[in-house]
């Protein structure tokens, strides 16, 4: 018993001597005033330059011809005929569809003999007002001599006058014949269906075929549509931001999946004076030369629109931006130091991946890979001195060399 007493004696001692000499190397730790090295984190730089910038905006939207009708009857009857299929040209004036005419022929044809009858009448009524003339005249006469009585000379004129208005009904009811006739003629016109007159200089092709031959048409049914495409509209819907920057005569390009790599330049035409209320957003059309026809109604596509340019403005890659508390900046590299320091910026346009720096005026070189890794004052290793070889700037090195 008495050994077991010592032992526990031995082992509290040893206890805690051990707790002291923890105590003074924690101590002796905490003392330390010696700092941590800086581990330097790999970047990428680019230059700061000087360079032209464009403004432009980027919009979708869909192609349209530059105008578009439908050829319809304005009578009824069989489709006879169409003379062209979708895709071919037609030129003012051709034929297009031709309708069962038989019956409108028919009431030509009645119109005509109306018209010669009413004709022959005329000229019966104005020989008949000659003969009453001439009794009048004659009637007349004799009552200067005493012969004829005054009831004579009363029937005489009333006749005169009787026949003169059958006379006028009868030119009246020849007016009302010839009336007939031109209907008739233009009904029967109505049957030959042709692309209108005046419109020389457009290219212009079917667009639809909606009906058949042998089909039984009213008026107004459709039979094809004709579009103008020798010129192409694109339209495109700006948002509020960029309405007021949006002018007639604007230059933009445009680009569409059927054509990869090709461009077509257009000209900004027409902005709607008014912002649809449920999309905050104003149509502007751009009209497109279409050379070669190759644009085709209906077809998707990107616009580029050039608001401005900004010559010898300074640029930075937009992948060297970042946020620090809350604010954008970029860091800044002293390649003489090895260090990174924040420097806020405020940017105006940016346009395929290069930004324009505003505010403050800035030189020498950006991070811009590896910044996220970064703080203010923070130390850099550049693993290669041939900095400017990013491929934004070389893409823009390309250009200033074109």
């Amino acid at each position: 018993m008495k050994k077991f007493i010592i032992a526990i004696i031995v082992l509290a001692g040893a206890g805690l001597l051990g707790w002291k000499i923890y105590e003074k190397a924690s101590a002796s730790g905490t003392g330390s005033r010696h700092p941590r090295a800086r581990i330097p984190v790999a970047v990428e730089i680019a230059e700061v330059k000087k360079s032209e910038i464009t403004d432009t905006g980027s919009y979708t939207g869909s192609l349209y011809p530059v105008s578009e009708f439908t050829l319809a009857p304005k009578i009824s009857g069989r489709l006879e005929r169409i003379l062209f299929h979708i895709g071919d040209v037609v030129k003012p004036g051709q034929l297009v569809a031709a309708l069962d005419d038989e019956e409108y022929r028919q009431q030509l044809k009645q119109a005509q003999a109306e018209f010669a009858v009413g004709k022959a009448t005329l000229q019966e009524r104005i020989d008949t007002l000659e003969n009453a003339r001439s009794e009048y005249k004659r009637t007349v006469a004799l009552r200067e001599k005493k012969i004829a009585s005054a009831s004579d000379l009363d029937a005489a004129e009333a006749e005169f006058k009787i026949q003169e208005a059958k006379v006028k009904v009868a030119e009246a009811q020849v007016l009302q014949k010839e009336a007939a006739l031109i209907a008739a003629k233009i009904r029967l016109s109505y049957a030959r269906i042709h692309v209108p007159e005046g419109m020389n200089g457009d290219y212009r092709v079917v667009g639809e075929r909606f009906v058949h031959e042998g089909a039984l048409l009213s008026p107004n049914t459709p039979i094809v549509s004709i579009l103008n495409i020798a010129k192409i509209i694109a339209v495109i819907h700006a948002i509020e931001r960029d309405y007021e920057r949006m002018k007639p005569g604007l230059q933009a390009r445009i680009s569409t999946d059927a054509f990869p790599g090709r461009t077509f330049t257009g000209t900004v035409l027409r902005i709607a004076p008014l912002l649809k209320e449920k999309s905050r957003q104003a149509r502007v059309e751009i009209e497109i030369p279409n050379d070669g026809l190759v644009l085709k109604p209906g077809m998707f596509i990107k616009a580029q629109v050039e608001f401005g340019r900004r010559q010898n403005t300074t640029v930075i890659p937009v992948s060297s931006l970042v946020k620090r508390n809350d604010e954008q900046g970029v860091f800044l590299a002293d390649l003489d130091k090895n260090t990174a320091r924040f420097v806020p910026v405020h940017t105006g346009v940016v346009n395929g991946g290069i930004a324009e720096v505003v505010s403050p005026v800035l030189d020498g070189w950006v991070v811009t890979l590896g910044h996220h890794l970064l703080e203010d004052g923070g130390a850099i290793r550049v693993p290669e001195k041939e900095t400017d070889k990013s491929p934004v700037f070389e893409s823009l090195k390309r250009r200033e060399r074109s």
